[in-house]
């Protein structure tokens, strides 16, 4: 299968017409399409963004779930990766990856064995935000004959994951530096937009605690795509992370971060029935684009049709409302949405059509979708 590089952009004489056509009847619809232009830019406007913060780039995997895409990150400047699942860092690993973080608590592939197995082959870091799991991981790094090195999980307003005072930090570093299964590796944060002088005074708190136990956090690790705009904002911080910007999406452009010509993800789907003189319905549904509409007014934006709204899913259609639309379309017509959510379309689909211009270029695997552990 040939690859096509960065470089070599192809000047094409197709049309977008052309391509939904190649498009249907290659593969049919719907259909993940990615244009390889756009990740590749949008991939190098991230690494501009981390060298200027003097901050490492580790992307999150989470939203490609693709070894290519993953070495095309590495390639362009990223120190390593960002997994959510073990299962991930598994299918990585497999293709060639080594510098992996895992940035949830993964007690069930600890406890299940798997953790163990890939602690043997590769060195992991591991996130952990209670004592539970920080058990777990010291009996995978006995099992392994390797300490597992941890990062711990800090809370400075998201209310996710993370402890929520730099004392809570502390003490379980206490018991990563007291374990010989365990090497403290440092603290990781996804910070709210508004909370990073929170974060600060987090961190500035945690690191003087962390002296006192002997202790320096090497990795201080920064989060998300919305967090772009902000990742100079916290002295200290050593890495950031962040997944859905080499895609972006509906909800990274309602945020601000993303234009229509930076989402390189669309799905091509075909208008099956006009039941109605204001109704249509899509052969996409919730199998593609799933039910997380992310805080937005429909399931999508109709590039062909953006006055349309897909108001709501059954598994395998997308019911329209063209009730504002002046040009309407119609039955057999291919339209491409770019989705509320594309990470979790992604994981929906086992491949994505690659393209340049209006060109295929390549089918990528999804080689990470659907790990669960």
């Amino acid at each position: 299968m040939t690859r096509i590089e960065p470089s070599k952009t192809i000047e094409s004489l197709k049309t977008i017409e052309s391509l939904k056509t190649e498009v249907i009847e290659r593969f049919g619809t719907p259909c993940a399409v990615v244009d390889l232009d756009v990740v590749d830019r949008n991939i190098a406007h991230v690494q501009t963004l981390c060298d200027a913060a003097s901050l490492a780039n580790r992307p999150h995997i989470k939203t490609h779930k693709s070894p290519f895409l993953a070495r095309r990150q590495l390639d362009a400047g990223a120190i390593g990766i960002t997994c959510q699942k073990l299962g991930e860092a598994e299918v990585m690993f497999d293709a060639g990856i080594e510098d992996i973080l895992i940035a949830t608590n993964i007690i069930g592939a600890a406890r299940s064995g798997r953790l163990a197995a890939l602690q043997r082959r590769v060195g992991l870091k591991l996130c952990a935000d209670n004592p539970v799991s920080l058990v777990a991981y010291a009996a995978a790094g006995r099992e392994a004959e390797r300490a597992i090195r941890v990062l711990i999980e800090c809370d400075t307003g998201q209310k996710r994951a993370g402890v929520e005072t730099p004392a809570e930090a502390v003490a379980l570093a206490r018991i990563v530096r007291d374990d010989p299964a365990l090497d403290f590796g440092g603290l990781m944060f996804y910070p709210p937009l508004d909370g990073w002088a929170a974060t600060q005074a987090f961190l500035d708190a945690a690191r003087k605690g962390l002296g006192d136990l002997g202790l320096e956090p090497e990795i201080v690790s920064t989060g998300g795509t919305p967090n772009l705009v902000n990742m100079d904002h916290l002295d200290g911080a050593t890495e950031h992370r962040a997944g859905t910007c080499i895609f972006n999406d509906r909800m990274m452009m309602a945020a601000g971060m993303a234009g229509i010509e930076d989402c390189a993800l669309k799905i091509f789907t075909s208008v099956v029935s006009r039941a109605g003189e204001t109704r249509g319905i899509l052969d996409a549904g919730s199998k593609t684009f799933t039910s997380d509409k992310g805080g937005l007014d429909g399931h999508g934006l109709i590039l062909e049709h953006p006055e349309a709204r897909i108001h709501k899913m059954a598994e395998e259609h997308g019911f329209l409302d063209l009730s504002a639309c002046d040009e309407m379309p119609v039955v057999g017509d291919i339209l491409r949405v770019i989705p509320n959510h594309v990470c979790v379309a992604v994981n929906m689909v086992d491949q994505l059509v690659a393209v340049r211009g209006n060109d295929i270029v390549d089918v990528l695997p999804v080689a990470a979708r659907g790990r669960l552990v």
